[in-house]
């Protein structure tokens, strides 16, 4: 090595100030930086979750800066139009991979890849560097981007899925190490032949902004569950998330409730639309809030809703859950039952899991929760003990361990 500071680079599509994912990637960032680590972004222009160019960048000028004291690299791509089109999504993720090759780092510029996937576009530029460099490759596996794609409709499926499925697959295996953020995932990831015998399990957690604000209402008690019953969904619309189905099935019930959804994305039309022609003013829909707004409306919730699309399989990310339960709110999961959510609800008892086929009784479900508010306490109290394995310090130090474990197995390897 030329320095004594370990040197990664790390290479992802989202990145601040992108919401979902590209805040909690730039935490871990903020947080290997704050270890000592020397680190450098390679990302795309801001465009999520709107799938739109949200700050007039795109284009083929590669943009850098300094952000929060380490170099950051932005990339112009092609943004989708129509994000569940399957030949847009492939020239988004085609168009990535060109844009990162126009630099490509040099032997000794780095002591380890560190590369994000749902893309594939960005884990075979890191594989591909790596190859030629020599550099280890770390291959953080957030999602399964071809599983992912079936299950919300862009690949039709047959073929067009296991081409894709074989692609990513031959793509991850350049990468020598692993890792993933759900038990489901890594023993998905171990059943990809010629797998690493080792995929490490590093969870994900609640990044420190967001931390802060739940922690403001800490001291406030929540509000005693009602007749009303409170709902709250903040995040991606899309097609995995099958949104509207829910909502339909919600909408067929004589319950009384609100439920407040946040949210942009591919399919965030189909809901307003669904919304407008129903009339039913127990649905109301928001832009994304702030995380200030997003912490006030946790504390204010009954349940904080997570739908999956069925037979998603373990291509979804489990830290969806994690603002949930870290201001106590407990979960409604309507989804699998053997999927990273369906089994973190149901092992720790975080709230109320429905799979699509028992939705039909969501309205006994429910009103059973409002006869008995002592489950309901019993899950708020779950949920705060749970968080307690997602706190940023034990995220961040497992990653360091990592990093260390990727360097010294490399050295070792030279010798």
């Amino acid at each position: 090595m030329n320095s004594s500071v370990p040197r990664i680079l790390i290479v992802v599509n989202v990145f601040r100030p992108d919401l979902g994912g590209g805040v909690l990637f730039a935490d871990m960032v903020d947080g290997l930086a704050e270890q000592g680590f020397k680190v450098a972004v390679k990302c795309a222009i801001p465009y999520y979750p709107q799938w739109a160019d949200v700050s007039g960048s795109n284009g083929l000028q590669i943009e850098t800066e300094i952000h929060n004291g380490y170099p950051v690299e932005r990339h112009g791509l092609f943004i989708p139009s129509k994000p569940n089109s399957f030949f847009q999504r492939l020239i988004y993720e085609a168009s990535f991979f060109l844009s990162l090759l126009r630099r490509r780092p040099k032997k000794d510029d780095f002591d380890v890849i560190m590369v994000f996937s749902p893309l594939i576009g960005s884990v075979g530029y890191a594989t591909w560097v790596g190859s030629r460099s020599g550099i280890p490759v770390w291959l953080n596996v957030q999602d399964l981007s071809a599983q992912a794609a079936s299950a919300g409709g862009i690949s039709s499926g047959g073929f067009a899925t296991r081409l894709l499925v074989g692609v990513q697959n031959a793509v991850f295996r350049k990468a020598k190490f692993w890792s993933s953020i759900s038990q489901p995932m890594v023993d998905t990831l171990k059943d990809i032949p010629n797998a690493p015998s080792e995929v490490r399990l590093l969870p994900n957690w609640l990044h420190v902004s967001l931390q802060q604000h739940i922690a403001s209402f800490a001291t406030h008690p929540k509000p005693a569950l009602g007749s009303k019953i409170k709902l709250l969904y903040s995040g991606n619309i899309g097609g995995k998330q099958h949104l509207v189905a829910f909502c339909e099935q919600l909408h067929a019930t004589q319950l009384d409730f609100l439920f407040r959804i946040q949210g942009d994305g591919a399919r965030v039309g189909d809901l307003k639309r669904w919304i407008e022609e129903t009339g039913d003013t127990r649905f109301e829909l928001h832009p994304l809030s702030d995380e200030a707004d997003l912490a006030k409306a946790l504390h204010e919730a009954d349940f904080y809703v997570i739908t999956e699309k069925p037979a998603a399989g373990n291509s979804f990310i489990p830290s969806k859950l994690i603002p949930g339960i870290s201001s106590g709110t407990p979960i409604l999961a309507v989804c699998d039952a053997d999927g990273p959510v369906g089994q973190e609800v149901t092992e720790f008892d975080l709230g109320l899991h429905v799979s699509w086929s028992d939705l039909a009784s969501l309205e006994l479900f429910l009103t059973d929760v409002v006869k008995n508010p002592t489950r309901h306490i019993e899950w708020q109290q779950h949920a705060l003990k749970r968080s307690e394995f997602y706190n940023r310090a034990n995220g961040i130090e497992r990653c360091v361990e990592f990093i260390n474990h990727i360097m010294e197995s490399t050295s070792k390897g030279k010798n």
